[in-house]
């Protein structure tokens, strides 16, 4: 493989740089962040937005390390990290991403058939459907492996009864990857199974839950009497446990904000220090005004800055890109607490502006503002708690006994 600063990397780099300067419109050159929200949402995209789509779609780089044949990029890791670094440089934004990208489609290529692969990660690859998760239920979240949904093998498909909850994005998706219990007398961790569904088939129905935030990315979902075909089984039935949990490292890696292509998970730097000196004002000497204020965001910029390196670390490491580790439970746990951080500071430096829900006294980005800080309340809960992620690093990173088992 490559390393930085080879022959080889230089001259995909310069390859890179071209296709970039050709083919990214240069509308989406000039507000960036309004493109990368635009992907971000459920609307069918329009002009340069979807042609922007198209191109990366076609070229494979919005997955860049998936096999060609699958319609990905087939870049090695370290080129995908320059790949990432030439985006970040020109302001493109990756229009291909969601559930599929981050989380389904890394677990498929490693667990699915080839007729699976031929079926679903093309589409994925091109960012033509939308994926949702159907992991937890209302009485199975931390003890996600106590499930209760159930399939009952109906001969050539399972019939599938249960309800979900939290299933960001359901009312939009068109595929749910789920975890559904196939063998009641098992024990829990042994009796589930990992099913795709369509989320067109009768008795499938999504209803969304509203949040603090005044949004509702996420929803309750209900299978009644769903008729599932048996091709949708990923791996042998009542092995989906093991599916699930590599899944979730993927998950939690998203989450995270650390990316393998090495570009900072969280920048906050210069937009909250600019923040803080627009509403908090300088002092005489150039410096922010409030010193208590500017040691804790200085404190703060240190933290995203060491996560960011810090991810960057776990990316170079993974030189035979195995993809997410244990790992990914620590990187999950300070990525969110130090977005969390910086939407404490963000609100706190906005003053009484930082406080406001509509009306014309506060602006689009203070509003924005607020929105955010709620929102970010579930990042440590999203993918598995704070303490989940804590046990986690406890039994498989630092080899600490598990204190659930009797001695």
């Amino acid at each position: 493989m490559p390393d930085f600063g080879s022959s080889d990397l230089d001259a995909f780099r310069q390859t890179a740089r071209q296709w970039l300067e050709e083919n990214l419109p240069a509308s989406l050159r000039r507000d960036p962040d309004a493109a990368a929200e635009a992907f971000a949402g459920h609307e069918e995209l329009e002009g340069d937005l979807a042609l922007w789509k198209q191109r990366m779609g076609e070229k494979g780089w919005g997955v860049p390390t998936w096999p060609k044949r699958y319609g990905g990029g087939d870049l090695t890791p370290a080129e995908a990290r320059v790949l990432a670094e030439e985006m970040a440089r020109i302001g493109a934004r990756n229009p291909i991403g969601g559930m599929g990208v981050m989380m389904f489609g890394p677990t498929l290529l490693e667990y699915g058939a080839e007729e699976q692969l031929a079926r679903h990660i093309p589409p994925i690859a091109r960012g033509e459907l939308r994926w949702c998760q159907g992991f937890s239920e209302p009485g199975s979240g931390s003890d996600l492996a106590s499930l209760q949904t159930k399939a009952e093998d109906k001969g050539d498909h399972f019939l599938v009864n249960g309800q979900k909850i939290w299933t960001s994005g359901a009312q939009y998706a068109d595929w749910c990857f789920c975890l559904v219990r196939t063998d009641p007398k098992a024990k829990k961790h042994e009796g589930i199974s990992f099913l795709l569904i369509d989320m067109k088939t009768p008795g499938v129905e999504p209803r969304p839950i509203l949040l603090i935030n005044g949004t509702s990315p996420f929803c309750e979902t209900f299978f009644t009497d769903v008729k599932v075909p048996k091709e949708n089984l990923v791996g042998p039935l009542n092995g989906g446990w093991t599916i699930a949990k590599r899944l979730l490292q993927h998950e939690r890696q998203g989450i995270s904000g650390a990316n393998a292509a090495g570009a900072p998970g969280v920048t906050p730097g210069p937009a909250l220090s600019e923040l803080a000196t627009t509403y908090v004002g300088k002092d005489d000497a150039g410096r922010l005004a409030d010193a208590d204020l500017r040691g804790r965001i200085t404190q703060h910029l240190m933290e995203a800055q060491a996560f960011a390196l810090t991810g960057r670390r776990a990316a170079l490491e993974n030189r035979n890109n195995r993809g997410p580790s244990a790992v990914s439970s620590i990187l999950k746990n300070v990525g969110s607490k130090v977005r969390q951080d910086r939407a404490e500071l963000s609100v706190e430096v906005m003053g009484h502006q930082g406080l406001g829900w509509a009306g014309e006294a506060f602006n689009d980005d203070e509003l924005g503002t607020v929105r955010a800080w709620l929102r970010g309340k579930s990042g440590t809960i999203a993918g598995g708690s704070y303490e989940i992620q804590n046990n986690i690093i406890a039994k498989r990173i630092l080899g600490l006994p598990d204190p659930t088992r009797s001695t």
